[in-house]
């Protein structure tokens, strides 16, 4: 069998420098160690951290409930209203969120505070668009996943970014249909470089094998991003968390295989994969 992996399978910078900034308050920190909610979308990686003394602090939870110790605040940012309240309970910040979603917090600040209604284009329940609509001043924005959500908005003016993992495709097709309509927009393109390089490498792999395996967590949205890619180009995509999930005698029936790996899924699970299929 042949396997190709795709070279930008695995950890993306954010996600790498949320783990590591984990790793370094186990080293120095003493006292109670949390993340804000899940540190990445990786059930792995948080069990780990959890056997090793770092607890989830829940998103809904009542943080006066909590010890304060330092919380990590991870790689998908959290609004201004969660900052102040953790910082207001007397917990210290390690602040992990990455620089990307960083940028994109200044943007809405910055043009909401200059009368712009922001769009954002995501998925309105993942913690990284509720971090950004908490940046946000005043309640004058939309969340949107297709043309189907665009609201009727003539006449004002629009600021519209992007949720930093979204399909790069679907957001260029949104912005094609925004211009054809003649609003008063401003396009920020804030999409990260690496997701769309992930997700045209696996777009062009999946095109290219027989069968694709997609490896990252159940919860991570841009893996499953990638699997919705990868199942255009290729039928037999398959969606898998590790190599306990890989039914090999499917896989026997194959003679090139693609691998490919959302940004929070560890180079450890990635390469078992690859050695399974290799063998």
């Amino acid at each position: 069998m042949n396997v190709t992996r795709a070279k930008s399978a695995g950890f993306c910078f954010g996600v790498r420098r949320a783990v590591d900034m984990v790793e370094e308050q186990l080293r120095t920190v003493k006292g109670p160690i949390y993340t804000y909610g899940p540190i990445i979308h990786n059930e792995e990686v948080v069990a780990d951290l959890e056997a090793r003394g770092v607890r989830v602090l829940p998103e809904t939870a009542d943080v006066s409930d909590y010890a304060p110790g330092t919380v990590i605040l991870r790689s998908h940012g959290v609004s201004k209203a969660v900052l102040e309240k953790l910082e207001n309970a007397g917990f210290t910040i390690a602040d992990a969120t990455c620089p990307f979603v960083k940028k994109i917090h200044d943007h809405v600040r910055q043009y909401s505070k200059q009368g712009y209604d922001i769009w954002i284009a995501g998925n309105e329940s993942h913690p990284e668009v509720q971090g950004i609509i908490g940046w946000i001043e005043g309640k004058n924005y939309a969340v949107i996943s297709d043309a189907a959500d665009l609201p009727p908005l003539e006449g004002r003016r629009i600021c519209l970014v992007s949720q930093t993992t979204f399909n790069y495709k679907k957001f260029q097709e949104l912005v094609e249909i925004i211009e054809k309509k003649g609003y008063d927009i401003i396009v920020l393109n804030t999409i990260c470089n690496a997701t769309e390089e992930r997700q045209k490498e696996a777009a062009r792999i999946a095109g290219e094998v027989d069968a694709m395996l997609v490896i990252g967590g159940k919860s991570s949205s841009n893996t499953q991003k990638l699997f919705e890619i990868c199942k255009k180009e290729c039928e037999d995509t398959y969606y898998i968390q590790t190599k306990d999930d890989l039914d090999l005698s499917v896989l026997q029936d194959y003679d090139n295989v693609g691998i490919t790996a959302g940004a929070s899924t560890p180079n450890k699970i990635i390469e078992e994969v690859q050695k399974i299929c290799q063998k």
